[in-house]
């Protein structure tokens, strides 16, 4: 068996790659990303955080709780959203995106073009491929995730999205579904959020690794081994771009 067949594997080694690939962009948008705030004047960290997500389906109480089961979005924050008026409260605990939050995102969406564009220009023939692979793992993925996930996928995607912003957003939602994974072997376990985020190396953290591993590889069955090759090579050279 290939290290691309072994699936747990797999998904162990790719999900720190899924990170860094996400995380870079951010970092490379700040600057651009800053002034956007700025000009705003809105506090923005949910926006950003949920681009993809508000413009496609609102937000329900269990599944925000789920976004952010290790740092929680509490009343107080829902409240600043409400007030500056990028939240509107509904039914049920329902939280929707307002006109303004849209328009930002909107604007955000070509931060996110322009830097994925200037970031990935050497490597922008990868990039359709990327996203199709991230877009069938997400559309895997909807048997196995739990509540985060189904509240970040699929992704909001306006016609002529870029293929950059595209993976971009993809590996964001995707990174959910490792996370549900993740929560239902330490539940299993016995354990709270709190207590997972600190709990050390040894024989229970690794029952617990391994099982968020056999989770999370579930949606890399609909890929082949030369196509979870392909994946795995091209995060890598984005990661070191």
């Amino acid at each position: 068996m290939s290290r691309f067949d072994d699936l747990p594997g797999y998904a162990a080694s790719i999900a720190p790659l899924i990170d860094a690939v996400h995380l870079g962009v951010h970092v490379a948008s700040r600057p651009l990303g800053r002034e956007l705030v700025e000009r705003s004047g809105l506090h923005a960290d949910l926006l950003i955080d949920l681009r993809y997500v508000l413009p496609a389906r609102p937000l329900t109480p269990e599944g925000l709780a789920a976004l952010y089961r290790y740092n929680p979005f509490d009343d107080a924050d829902t409240e600043v959203q409400i007030a500056q008026g990028t939240l509107l409260p509904g039914e049920g605990g329902l939280l929707r995106a307002t006109d303004g939050a849209l328009a930002f995102i909107a604007e955000l969406y070509e931060v996110h073009a322009v830097v994925t564009g200037r970031m990935w220009a050497a490597h922008a023939d990868r990039l359709p491929e990327l996203a199709d692979f991230a877009g069938r793992l997400l559309a895997a993925g909807a048997g196995s995730g739990g509540t985060a996930f189904r509240q970040a996928s699929p992704p909001h995607e306006p016609e002529g999205t870029p293929a950059g912003v595209l993976l971009f957003n993809r590996l964001a939602a995707l990174r959910y579904h490792r996370a549900d994974a993740h929560a239902a072997a330490w539940r299993a376990a016995g354990l709270t959020a709190a207590q997972i985020v600190t709990l050390t190396s040894g024989p229970v953290r690794g029952r617990i690794e391994a099982e968020t591993n056999r989770r999370a590889a579930l949606p890399y069955e609909t890929l082949s081994t030369r196509e979870r090759q392909a994946l795995l090579v091209g995060l890598s050279v984005l990661d070191q771009s």
